[in-house]
C-alpha cells in the first residue's frame, strides 16, 4: 500500500492496518503516516475555513465548514441517479442552503418550523436517495449550521457568494469523480419514488419532523443555539429506528463526557489558549475511530464559540441539556411516528417497502 493509499483510509481503516501489521518497522511506518494524516487534514480544514472567513467575513466561517464537508463527501459519494442529473441535485441543495436558513430566521418560531420541515425534507429527497452514502449528515448539518449562525445585510450577500463558489466547486469535483457511474434513474425519479409506505421516505419524514420540532421547542423556550437540538436529532434519527436507541445513549453520554473535558481544559488553560480548544477537539476527532469519541470531541468547537457568548458554565449546561433532551426526544418520537406509519399502512392496506 502506497503512502497516498494510506492517506485515503479512514481512522478505522488506519487503526486496523496498524493492528494487523506484525513487522515493527512497518508498524512504525503506518503509525507515522496515520499521525501525519490527522494533522494534515486538520491543517487543510483550518486553511479552507480561514480562507472563507477572510473572503466572506468572520461571521461566515460556517460557510467554509459547509462547503468543505460537501467537497469531502462529493469526492466519493453519489446521489443514486445519473451524474449529469446529480448536478441538478447539487444546484437544488445549495439553493436551499442559500435561502432556507435566512427565511426561517425572518419569521417567528412556528412558521420557521414549517420552513425547516420543508427545507430538510427537500434536502433529504435531493441528497439521500442512495441511503448507504449517508449524505444527509453533510447537507442537513450544513443547513442547521447556517440556520444557527445567521447573518444579515452585506454579510448575507457575502454568504450567498461563498455558497455559489462552493456549489460550482462541488459540481466540478462531483462530475469529475462520478461521470462514469452507470445509473439510469433521473432527477425526477427522486420525487417519483417518494412514497409514504417506503422505509426510506418514512426516514425522510421522521428526520425532518423530529429535528424541526426539537428546534421549535428550544426556540419557544427562549433558549439560544436551537440548532444544537436539530443536529443531535439528525445524528440519532437513523434510517432504521431500532438502531437509534444505541446511538441515542452514546450521543447523550459522550456529549456529557465532551463537555466535562472541555470544562477541564477551559479551567486549566490560560485565556490566551481558549481559541485553540476547538482545534484540539478537531485533532481528537481525527484520532477517533468511533461515533462515541467523535461526539465527545465535536463538542469542543461548538462550546468554544458559545462560551465566548454566554460564559462557559451556561454554554456547557445548554449543550448537555440540548443533546440529552434531543436524544431522548428522537427515540420517543421515532416510536410514535412508527406507530402512526403502521396505522396508515393498515388503513390503506399497504405494506412498508424498502
Amino acid at each position: 500500500m502506497t503512502i497516498y493509499q494510506e492517506l485515503q483510509l479512514s481512522s478505522v481503516g488506519s487503526k486496523q492496518l496498524i493492528r494487523a501489521t506484525e513487522d515493527k518497522k512497518e508498524k512504525r511506518r503506518h503509525i507515522l503516516i496515520y499521525n501525519f494524516k490527522v494533522y494534515l487534514v486538520m491543517a487543510f480544514c483550518v486553511a479552507v475555513v480561514s480562507l472563507y472567513s477572510s473572503l466572506t467575513g468572520k461571521d461566515n466561517s460556517v460557510v467554509g465548514v459547509t462547503v468543505l464537508l460537501a467537497v469531502l463527501v462529493l469526492r466519493q459519494a453519489d446521489f443514486g441517479i445519473r451524474t449529469t442529473h446529480g448536478l441538478g441535485s447539487i444546484l437544488g441543495i445549495f439553493t436551499i442552503l442559500m435561502t432556507g436558513p435566512r427565511i426561517s430566521n425572518l419569521v417567528s418560531p412556528v412558521p420557521a418550523f414549517f420552513i425547516n420541515v420543508i427545507c430538510i425534507l427537500l434536502l433529504m429527497i435531493l441528497g439521500c436517495h442512495n441511503v448507504i452514502m449517508y449524505n444527509h449528515s453533510t447537507f442537513v448539518l450544513g443547513y442547521l449550521l447556517l440556520q444557527g449562525y445567521d447573518v444579515t445585510g452585506k454579510m448575507y450577500v457575502r454568504r450567498v457568494e461563498g455558497l455559489l463558489v462552493g456549489m460550482i466547486l462541488c459540481m466540478i469535483i462531483f462530475y469529475k469523480n462520478q461521470k462514469n457511474r452507470p445509473y439510469r434513474r433521473t432527477f425526477l425519479d427522486l420525487f417519483r419514488e417518494f412514497d409514504v409506505h417506503s422505509a426510506r421516505s418514512r426516514w425522510y419524514i421522521r428526520l425532518a419532523l423530529i429535528a424541526s420540532s426539537a428546534m421549535l421547542f428550544m426556540s419557544l423556550a427562549g433558549l439560544p443555539r436551537a440548532m444544537w437540538a436539530g443536529i443531535a436529532c439528525m445524528s440519532v434519527c437513523l434510517p432504521f429506528p431500532e438502531d437509534g436507541l444505541e446511538r441515542a445513549g452514546k450521543r447523550a453520554a459522550f456529549n456529557i463526557v465532551g463537555c466535562l473535558l472541555f470544562a477541564g481544559l477551559y479551567l486549566l488553560l490560560p485565556q490566551s489558549f481558549y481559541p485553540y480548544i476547538g482545534m484540539i477537539g478537531g485533532i481528537g476527532v481525527g484520532y477517533s475511530a468511533g461515533y462515541a469519541w467523535q461526539t465527545a470531541f465535536n463538542t469542543f468547537g461548538a462550546l468554544s464559540i458559545a462560551s465566548g457568548l454566554f460564559g462557559m458554565p451556561y454554554a456547557v449546561a445548554l449543550r448537555i441539556g440540548a443533546n440529552v433532551f434531543s436524544a431522548v426526544y428522537t427515540v420517543v418520537c421515532s416510536k410514535g411516528l412508527g406507530l402512526a406509519f403502521t396505522a396508515i399502512s393498515a388503513y390503506t392496506g399497504s405494506t412498508e417497502t424498502e
